[in-house]
């Protein structure tokens, strides 16, 4: 009798157009951008107020936005801009290169 039931269900028109949704429809799908190569497109963010170890509290993270995976370079509150750059070069983009564009994660609150 099951089986009978299920076959006429399946057969029958009106129970496969009369799905009920309990939710509202999502709306269009918008299509990620495909990233070709990886490290071009960097998210870049600190780690801030860290204990004192080996004279640094802060830790630069530079994450690849494909692959997430992600380098971490240790360092001071007190940086200047350029040994922040000095930084980058010899730890990320001696490593991979290519580099397209880097953004910064943090939002402003």
């Amino acid at each position: 009798m099951t089986k009978d039931v299920g076959k006429y269900i399946e057969k029958y028109n009106l129970c496969q157009r009369m799905k009920n949704r309990t939710e509202t429809l999502a709306g269009k799908l918008i299509i990620n951008e495909i990233l070709e190569k990886s490290w071009t497109y960097l998210m870049i963010d600190f780690i801030t107020k860290l204990l004192l170890v080996v004279e640094k509290n802060v830790i630069l993270v530079a994450c690849n936005q494909l692959l997430k995976i992600a380098h971490f370079v240790a360092t001071t509150e007190e940086i200047s801009a350029k040994r922040l750059t000095q930084l980058f070069r010899d730890n990320v983009y001696k490593l991979h290169r290519l580099l397209v564009m880097a953004t910064n994660s943090h939002k402003d609150q």
